[in-house]
């Protein structure tokens, strides 16, 4: 399988209120670097599985709504914990939104996996087929 990835960052600030959480619990900020991993059985007419100026776009649309958000104000995440995997599942939303829309091209993607890193020792991810 092929793949192509690109990275990018947001900083956000939230809470996670639950006693699972320890000192999370309270407001605290959060810099996350993304990844987007996005795979293809084969390469296009031009070699590419997508290609990385559009990947890019992509990922920063993605990161848009969230970039500098107090995520506990954030109305559609009302009642959620804004956990880095319940993140992930959100950002790769959008992205394979931009993809079944054509917002990457007429590219073969057919996988898409978005990694974000909480830092250098800890990351989530959520992967699945587009």
């Amino acid at each position: 399988m092929f793949a192509v990835e690109v990275r990018d960052h947001i900083m956000i600030a939230h809470s996670l209120p639950s006693p699972t959480f320890g000192p999370a619990q309270g407001m605290h900020g959060a810099t996350f670097t993304v990844d987007a991993a996005f795979f293809a059985e084969t390469l296009d007419d031009e070699g590419l599985v997508v290609d990385m100026g559009l990947a890019t776009e992509a990922l920063a649309q993605a990161l848009s709504p969230l970039r500098y958000q107090n995520l506990d104000e954030v109305p559609a995440f009302k009642g959620k914990f804004t956990t880095t995997e319940f993140l992930c599942q959100q950002i790769f939303d959008s992205l394979a939104n931009a993809s079944r829309s054509g917002g990457l091209g007429k590219h073969p993607v057919k996988r898409l996996r978005v990694t974000l890193h909480e830092s250098h020792v800890a990351r989530a991810w959520f992967e699945q087929d587009i």
